[in-house]
């Protein structure tokens, strides 16, 4: 006769419903806020970088302003390469606050600095300093990771991301409004260091934003390397996490004695276990699996191509980034060669800033209805196809511009084309957008597609690798394509009525890339 207790385990479910560990709510807007810090000074000088480059007469030479400007925009990604993984190596040494402390203390000051530069090399320094010490993005999300667990990932995860497109929305805008203010409001700024330097507001505005951010970092945020932590948030987190072992470890149990007969460890043997594999390193564990190589994963077909893939999507949008302002800024030609869409830096800005937006809806409520319809690969090889569409609608804004629209010598004037330009222009940033729904997408893929959890971190690692590489080069290959493209022989190349279409090998050449990446 079977027992109650038996009878109780028969009717009880086999696997426990795991309690959601409440979200840290204080430390994990603290995070967030810090590392806002980040996005708004990479973002904010896209409106103006142009204009500032004309400014410092860098180049006599209207058209090379794109070539060098380029530069510019691809200093800070090169070093942030060079500097994530030391600043991961360092966090794990000395800490996590100390480190993030330290980062963003200097991207404010070198925001801060690069409104003051006065030539190309002082420009290029302080972007360079920014990228070094914005190599603590890595160390942002080992804290994130260390805050949080399963049972609470799903809702800390998507905060976080929001982050960076926030800041794509902020930085624009505060670059676009707030550079050259002397000319806009003379009876403030004029004879001012803001008339002596037309863009050191919206770099000392992005600056203090990553100084407040240390201040936050410094009262708010507390230190989550666990040789580091204070004993009693050592102690919370040890035991938050054996809890959740034990919540793991009865799940197995449950798991094992549906599908199988043989005997399973206790709960408290398997909690055990799994806290010594947790709370040890791996080399202290002589259970632990050896991290398999870079090399060794990039002859795995579905991680190499996920790489190959993230190079080609970061390409891409990297290259959006940089020719849609490049390609707004340019004055719209009156002749058959080159040319762009003429818009002020105000204008490109506010742009950028809409783009921002209709990033974000897109990733909160149109992702998530996509995904319950349809397949990850199904969605991502879609918004890939996106790509070919964006460089051909890109390119057509500049014919808008110069068929239908009567121009002075450098801006568009306000006629009725405008409408029908800013029409086609609002259709292209959703376009592009909506082929930025691969980013997102794309996580999904390397995590169903790497079976093994013990290298899924490295797998992470290895394609984000591939596209910082992609946002290390972009910028200057097609800054320097559309350079090449805007002056003889290429400018007047394949003349069609009053347009060239040898200034427009550029959008061949994005087109190319996107075809490439299907």
């Amino acid at each position: 006769m079977p027992s109650r207790t038996d009878h109780h385990d028969e009717e009880s479910p086999l696997l426990p419903r795991r309690r959601p560990t409440p979200l840290p709510i204080t430390h994990l807007l603290t995070v967030c806020l810090v590392r806002l810090a980040e996005p708004i000074a990479f973002c904010q000088i896209f409106p103006y970088i142009n204009e500032f480059i004309a400014y410092l007469h860098v180049t006599d030479d209207p058209s090379q302003t794109g070539f060098y400007s380029g530069i510019v925009e691809s200093t800070f990604a090169l070093t942030q390469l060079l500097s994530i993984y030391t600043c991961s190596r360092l966090s794990d040494s000395i800490g996590r606050k100390p480190v993030i402390i330290a980062g963003t203390i200097g991207v404010g000051l070198a925001t801060i600095f690069f409104g003051l530069s006065t030539s190309l090399t002082s420009l290029l320094l302080s972007r360079s300093l920014a990228g070094l010490c914005a190599g603590t993005a890595a160390v942002m999300h080992a804290v994130l990771g260390e805050i949080t667990d399963k049972t609470n990932q799903a809702k800390a995860f998507p905060m976080y991301g929001l982050v960076w497109p926030l800041g794509g929305i902020i930085g624009p805008l505060i670059g676009g409004s707030l550079s050259e203010p002397a000319k806009r409001f003379p009876e403030l700024f004029k004879d001012t260091i803001f008339d002596y330097h037309p863009f050191f507001l919206p770099c000392f505005i992005a600056g203090c934003v990553s100084l407040c951010g240390v201040i936050l970092a410094w009262l708010c945020l507390e230190e989550t390397l666990p040789s580091k932590a204070k004993p009693k948030a050592k102690l919370e987190a040890q035991e938050q996490e054996q809890a959740n072992v034990k919540t793991y470890a009865d799940e197995d149990q449950g798991s094992d004695r549906s599908s199988s007969p043989s005997p399973s460890p206790s709960p408290s043997r398997s909690a055990s276990s799994s806290s010594t594999i947790t709370l040890t390193s791996p080399d202290q564990n002589p259970k632990a699996k050896p991290t398999p190589s870079l090399l060794t994963l990039l002859q795995i077909p579905i991680i190499r191509s996920l790489c190959l893939s993230g190079f080609t999507l970061e390409m891409n949008a990297i290259a959006f980034n940089v020719l849609f302002v490049l390609f707004s800024y340019t004055a719209v030609s009156d002749g058959s060669g080159g040319g762009g869409l003429g818009l002020p830096p105000t204008s490109i800005g506010y742009a950028l800033a809409t783009s921002g937006f209709i990033s974000i809806t897109i990733q909160i409520f149109l992702l998530p209805f996509l995904l319950k319809r349809w397949k990850a690969e199904s969605i991502y090889h879609f918004s890939m196809k996106l790509w070919v569409l964006v460089w051909i609608g890109l390119g057509s804004l500049g014919w808008v511009a110069k068929l239908g629209t009567t121009y002075d010598e450098t801006r568009v004037d306000e006629t009725e084309s405008r409408v029908v330009l800013w029409i086609g222009i609002g259709i292209v940033l959703a376009l592009a957008r909506f082929a930025g729904l691969g980013f997102g997408v794309s996580m999904i893929l390397i995590r169903n597609n790497t079976h093994d959890s013990e290298v899924l971190g490295t797998t992470n690692g290895l394609v984000q690798l591939f596209m910082c590489t992609a946002r290390m080069v972009t910028p200057t290959i097609v800054s320097s394509a559309f350079a090449l493209c805007q002056e003889p022989p290429l400018s007047n190349l394949f003349t069609l009525g009053p347009v060239s279409l040898g200034s427009y090998l550029w959008v061949a050449l994005c087109v190319g890339c996107a075809l490439g990446s299907l």
